[in-house]
């Protein structure tokens, strides 16, 4: 699965139509912190918790966190985009 697919899984639509995984990891960049875009695109690429938590050189709880966090950006998103 790809990001771009990984993502759409989650939400109907982020930012209207887009047409590249690039556009989207653009749009992801203004949204979260860097730490939540690394740990997001790292966990949907399904890297395990302790390979990402040495990435970004912190701690598997924070690694969690930041996860849960992006989602809730995302999830958050989609309801204001109903609205």
């Amino acid at each position: 699965m790809t990001l771009r697919d990984s993502i759409m899984f989650h939400i109907d639509k982020l930012v209207g139509t887009l047409k590249s995984e690039e556009q989207l990891k653009e749009v992801l960049k203004r949204k979260f912190t860097k730490k939540e875009l690394k740990v997001f695109i790292a966990m949907e690429e399904k890297k395990d918790v302790a390979t990402i938590a040495k990435l970004i050189n912190d701690e598997e709880d924070r690694v969690e966190e930041l996860y849960k966090s992006a989602c809730k950006k995302i999830k958050s998103r989609k309801k204001s985009n109903k609205s």
